[in-house]
């Protein structure tokens, strides 16, 4: 009997997540859930998102609710359940150990591209609001509890490519690789998040994934320290990319 996989992948934001979730929703065996726990994040924490109200009115706001879904039977009689995580909403009241009963990866993008991107949206992040820092102290709570390194991709290296990054991601969470992963229909989803229409304009237009495109990317002064605090986290999980 083939097993079923619950496939969380951990990402901080203005990475490639939504074309990733668009990859395996393409597949016939796969359904997706986007952030689920944003409603949590955006009541806990009282942050003023696009569309916050709508958000939490939306979503389920008790963490334990949403891990049991997440762990639980896997919607639509599917194998592969895959969860596009934000880092920074698994705030640190939640309890962790529900990791250790899904497939964890990570997928990770430099720091000065993230920054770039994240501040022509919101000027002023904290370090919080980026990820690093979560994303690392996920990483190692899993590789700790499991003994293992669970799976890293890099944004730069799955956009030169996606066809070997995705088998190279399969093959390391135990699934096959299916070509229906390199290519989507364009527009929404049902299974986007009620933010979707704030937040995934470029990626309704797409087909594929897009071509890497080299920024020329500055961080402003008064974010340098911040910058290196993200480059210390995402050096420690770039070590163990797949590649």
């Amino acid at each position: 009997m083939i097993q079923p996989v619950h496939l969380a992948m951990w990402s901080g934001p203005r990475n490639i997540s939504t074309a990733m979730m668009r990859a395996w929703g393409n597949r016939a065996d796969a359904t997706v859930i986007d952030e689920p726990f944003y409603a949590y994040y955006l009541k806990a924490t009282g942050k003023r998102h696009p569309g916050a109200d709508e958000v939490i009115a939306s979503g389920e706001t008790d963490w334990r609710k949403i891990i049991a879904q997440l762990t639980g039977p896997i919607p639509n009689a599917r194998r592969i359940f895959f969860q596009k995580h934000m880092t920074h909403h698994l705030l640190p009241e939640v309890d962790r150990e529900w990791l250790c009963a899904v497939t964890n990866c990570f997928l990770i993008r430099e720091p000065r591209e993230v920054i770039a991107s994240y501040i022509k949206k919101r000027e002023e992040p904290a370090l919080q609001d980026l990820g690093f820092v979560q994303q690392a102290e996920i990483f190692d709570f899993i590789r700790t509890r499991t003994g293992s390194i669970p799976p890293v991709v890099d944004a730069k290296d799955v956009l030169k490519n996606p066809e070997r990054m995705l088998r190279l991601l399969c093959e390391a969470v135990g699934v096959e690789f299916s070509d229906s992963m390199l290519s989507w229909p364009p527009g929404l989803r049902e299974t986007d998040g009620v933010w979707a229409n704030h937040w995934y304009g470029e990626v309704a237009k797409t087909t594929s994934f897009q071509s890497y495109r080299p920024k020329d990317a500055k961080v402003p002064a008064h974010l340098q320290e911040m910058h290196h605090r993200c480059c210390e986290c995402h050096e420690r999980l770039y070590e163990y990319r797949l590649h």
